[in-house]
């Protein structure tokens, strides 16, 4: 998310409770999650492990749980609750807006764009020329939709990240980390019915150009999908996900999160993609094989039996 204006460090150490480490003259311009930062962003970390990996960022301003050696150019905000602190800045910078009509008064539509009773549109959403909206679609505050989308009845857009902390005191609880981010989707875009498209934390969900999602399809938060991409029924697709150009998933495909699906690749239905695919293959299992060999390998499970028993009668 980018503030609509820069706001110093002091501000936020002041807001925040934290004492400043570095350059106490900078002035952020957003706040963003570690793999989407870029120059003048705010990031957070409270695992002594990924301090490197944020401090080495392209974050400029880093909220930190112990004072350490602050790289030059950047600004430290020590607090002992980060994580705290950071849901504090999203909730002040973007608040949640209580909605009194179906289509807020600050939305944008474009021309030709028709919606079916029903459908409830958020505060600053804006929607191209040349939409139809079936009934009873959600489009959540801030969302973008390009010309020439179709998105049917019951789909929701825009739905907060599911992105919780895992904390143990006396027990184990779940701290939700607020979601500020916006769910994209671009022109020549269909979405079917009772979809679920969850907004990033922090930046973007987006649908590319010309990608068709069948019904009951689920797309997590952060996740970015190409240009004319095919999603066949109740995929169900993890945050921080790239599935690349002209990838075709077919049905109950689960995709992991954190990884990418490269271009032209097909994934067989009810399969399980684990980790990062080359493009232009064709894929199949849980975890998945290319699909030649996995069926080579169904094959030769099945004829295990046949194989056991000639063994008996051998020894």
């Amino acid at each position: 998310m980018q503030f609509a204006a820069p706001v110093s460090v002091a501000w936020l150490a002041n807001f925040t409770g934290a004492v400043i480490v570095g350059n106490d003259q900078q002035h952020a311009t957003g706040i963003n999650e570690i793999h989407g930062v870029v120059p003048g962003d705010i990031c957070f970390v409270d695992f002594e492990k990924y301090y490197q990996k944020c401090l080495q960022s392209a974050a400029t301003i880093i909220l930190i749980d112990k004072a350490v050696e602050c790289p030059p150019g950047k600004t430290l905000l020590v607090t002992p609750q980060p994580f705290v602190a950071y849901n504090k800045i999203t909730a002040h910078f973007r608040p949640f807006q209580r909605a009194y009509t179906p289509i807020s008064p600050t939305a944008t539509i474009g021309s030709n764009t028709h919606l079916q009773p029903g459908v409830v549109v958020g505060h600053h959403v804006s929607i191209g020329s040349n939409c139809i909206i079936h009934p009873n679609v959600v489009i959540y505050d801030h969302c973008v939709i390009g010309n020439n989308v179709v998105i049917h009845a019951n789909t929701v857009i825009g739905s907060d990240a599911f992105y919780f902390k895992r904390t143990k005191t006396n027990a184990v609880q779940y701290d939700k980390m607020l979601s500020c981010g916006r769910v994209v989707i671009e022109d020549h875009v269909e979405i079917g019915a009772c979809c679920t498209i969850d907004r990033g934390v922090s930046a973007d969900t987006i649908i590319g150009r010309g990608t068709k999602l069948d019904n009951q399809v689920h797309i997590g938060h952060d996740t970015v999908i190409d240009k004319n991409v095919l999603i066949a029924g109740q995929v169900g697709v993890a945050g921080v996900a790239h599935i690349e150009d002209e990838v075709i998933l077919w049905g109950q495909v689960g995709v992991n999160k954190d990884l990418t699906i490269g271009k032209g690749t097909v994934i067989y239905a009810q399969s399980g993609v684990a980790s990062s695919l080359p493009g232009n293959k064709t894929y199949f299992g849980s975890p998945v094989l290319e699909a030649k060999a996995k069926m080579k390998e169904i094959a030769w499970l099945k004829r295990l039996p046949e194989i056991w028993e000639k063994l008996k009668k051998e020894s």
